[in-house]
């Protein structure tokens, strides 16, 4: 059995909410893209190889600011979450 234990560690605007949001919903069309796109389309996958290297650029950054503006607690073994309608921010352990 897995525990999964989360702490309310942070909050965020609502516009960093927004902006870290946009670049989730991103992120996850890319992913889904990923899964049908073949490397056939070399120019298509070419961009998207490339797009989705600057959105995860873009995510990491955006926690790494965050992070460091509103100095999150962190662990080892921890990762953070977002609640997008509270704007809440957890750290989740497993």
């Amino acid at each position: 059995m897995v525990n999964n234990m989360k702490e309310k560690v942070g909050q965020v605007t609502r516009e960093e909410c927004n902006e870290i949001q946009q670049i989730f919903e991103r992120r996850n069309g890319l992913d889904e893209l990923a899964k049908i796109l073949t490397p056939d389309n070399d120019a298509l996958y070419q961009k998207l190889v490339k797009d989705m290297g600057e959105i995860g650029t873009k995510f990491q950054n955006w926690w790494d600011r965050m992070a460091k503006q509103y100095n999150w607690k962190s662990t080892p073994k921890g990762h953070w979450e977002i609640n997008f309608d509270t704007c809440e921010i957890f750290l989740s352990e497993e």
